[in-house]
């Protein structure tokens, strides 16, 4: 057999999650208008989004437009799902603040290449099956986790105050209201005020309407008309920068290594999660494929940081809107790209004199809207587990990370989970009247028992059973039945031969019955059935209950164990 990862095969298997393929367009001569016309809403959508997560995240407005342009375009052709739309998320953001707080804007593109790097390697890799694995009440904590702190980090701009220092959200938002003069912070924060006021009302109205984007122009309309102090975006280039590779200090990059790993980890996730979203909205397109995914949202994040953009994800409502509005292809993610791209073109003056506390106001309907107090309520009141979960999943969203956050919910909720299978798994004596009625008296009086497992031998429940085996007294010979375990792993399988060895030191027989194929060969592995002995062994009760009866009665009349050779074992 030639081995899986040889340069051929993952020269291949790179080819098939890079290249694109006709089938990525079917049936685009039906929905072509539909597309285009999801890819003019969608980019309409977008612009404030694209321009709101720039500026939060510290990196300027025209790095998040260009991140949704270039971003955008390339996640769109190379990436796995045919809905999705990529670019700049709130999430991103909560991740970028303290890098760029604690390296500079420059860093973000040298990041952004990187973490595109790695992003690649997962899906080349094959890791984009992971995210299935990951708890509902973590997806929802993350959820709400990300739109407490994306509000939080809202605060400077809705009051035109600097930043305090800092890295949390929320001592940057106490230090910021500490330091903010109220009259002059009154003009902004009125501004935000209103733009969320307009949003919601319009979203209440129509939900079609572009209420993003009429509230910040609207917003710019009335800053200007009365001359209004407020910060405003500023110049914005009138065309997308010339690719360029950024300057990489080998040092820098070294220390800035795990801010890469977690910008990559949060790429990949919140791009699955996304593009698992679109797949429950429409039926008749085809799934998206998880890794393709990673590879092209990992060139998205380096084609990015060429063109001196930050990192981007499948973003989660925006990809709503576009299958909302009739996306069927790939074609209208990419359309999306090239409306911002004619608005790069043809209104860069326009778009510098909006107010950042305009898109203060949009960031903080965005992270309303990922509140979803109907869901933590549904979640707190189904099991304890659960709640803790989520729970645990918010805070350490909140006071540390996105990615410590995901890692802190996925660990307890795997220890809730295998302490329940444990608890679920137990041993049991077998009465004889399970067995055969007829053995009853003979049975009682020949010093035999016969226990069964069920549930899980594994590394979490393992002590009971010895502890339970290892008590027991009066037997000269004891059958455990194990055709109920479902699952052994080696830490169970080690156990199984702690007990047995431990009954044969005080002159018992060990005899075994009921292990599947991959579990004789955990068994085997770990030295098993080397304890007990071939003959030991039994895939039938009632000749395992014989070969015991016939042991003691051998071993009362003095004989030795090789006397029962003859006795057949099956």
């Amino acid at each position: 057999m030639q081995p899986r990862w040889t340069v051929a095969a993952l020269g291949r298997r790179a080819a098939g999650l890079v290249l694109p393929r006709r089938s990525d367009y079917a049936g685009l001569s039906r929905s072509w208008r539909r597309d285009l016309a999801a890819g003019l809403t969608v980019g309409i959508v977008a612009l404030p989004l694209a321009l709101g997560f720039g500026v939060a995240s510290g990196v300027g407005a025209a790095a998040g437009l260009v991140t949704a342009i270039v971003a955008g375009l390339v996640a769109a052709v190379l990436g796995g799902s045919h809905l999705q739309v990529s670019g700049p998320t709130g999430a991103m953001t909560v991740v970028l603040v303290p890098v760029v707080a604690h390296y500079g804007p420059e860093a973000v593109f040298a990041l952004s290449i990187l973490a595109g790097l790695l992003v690649v390697v997962m899906g080349l890799a094959g890791m984009g099956r992971l995210v299935s694995v990951i708890p509902w009440p973590v997806v929802e904590g993350f959820t709400l986790g990300i739109g407490a702190i994306i509000f939080l980090q809202q605060v400077p701009l809705a009051l035109d105050t600097p930043r305090a220092a800092g890295v949390n959200a929320g001592l940057v938002a106490l230090g910021t209201l500490e330091a903010a003069d109220p009259r002059r912070a009154a003009v902004p924060l009125a501004v935000t005020v209103g733009v969320i006021v307009l949003m919601l009302v319009l979203g209440k109205v129509r939900r079609s309407l572009p209420a993003s984007l009429i509230a910040v122009a609207l917003a710019t309309v009335v800053a200007e008309a009365a001359r209004l102090p407020l910060a405003r975006i500023g110049a914005m280039p009138a065309s997308l920068p010339a690719p360029a590779l950024p300057s990489w200090d080998a040092e820098a990059l070294a220390a800035m290594f795990p801010s890469a790993l977690a910008i990559a980890a949060l790429a990949a996730l919140e791009s699955l999660l996304s593009a698992r979203v679109a797949d429950g909205m429409v039926q008749e397109v085809p799934r998206a494929h998880a890794d393709r995914e990673l590879v092209g949202q990992g060139l998205a994040n380096m084609a990015s940081g060429v063109f001196g953009g930050m990192p981007a994800t499948g973003a989660i409502a925006r990809t709503a809107v576009n299958v909302r509005a009739g996306a069927r292809t790939r074609v209208a993610a990419a359309s999306h790209a090239v409306v911002l791209v004619i608005v790069v073109l043809a209104a860069a003056p326009v778009v510098a004199l909006v107010p950042t506390s305009a898109l203060a106001g949009v960031l903080i309907v965005t992270a309303l809207r990922m509140i979803d107090l109907r869901t933590a309520r549904s979640i707190v009141r189904s099991s304890r587990a659960d709640a803790l979960v989520y729970v645990v999943t918010v805070a350490v969203t909140i006071v540390f990370d996105l990615v410590v956050a995901v890692q802190a919910g996925v660990a307890v909720a795997a220890f809730l989970a295998l302490r329940a299978m444990s608890r679920v798994s137990g041993l049991r004596r077998l009465g004889v009247r399970e067995l055969d009625a007829a053995e009853e008296d003979a049975l009682l009086h020949e010093h035999i028992a016969v226990y069964r497992f069920h549930g899980a031998l594994f590394f979490g429940g393992t002590k009971q059973f010895l502890d339970e085996l290892t008590a027991v007294r009066g037997v000269r010979a004891i059958v455990l039945v194990l055709t109920d375990v479902r699952m052994m792993d080696a830490s169970g399988a080690n156990a199984l031969g702690e007990i047995i060895t431990s009954l044969q030191r005080r002159g018992m027989t060990v005899l075994l019955k009921g292990l599947d194929a991959d579990q004789l060969r955990v068994a085997g592995a770990v030295g098993v059935l080397d304890a007990i002995g071939a003959a030991h062994y039994f895939h039938d009760l009632p000749a395992a209950v014989a070969h015991a009866r016939h042991h003691v009665r051998h071993e009362l009349d003095g004989r030795s164990l090789l006397d029962c050779a003859a006795v057949p074992t099956r």
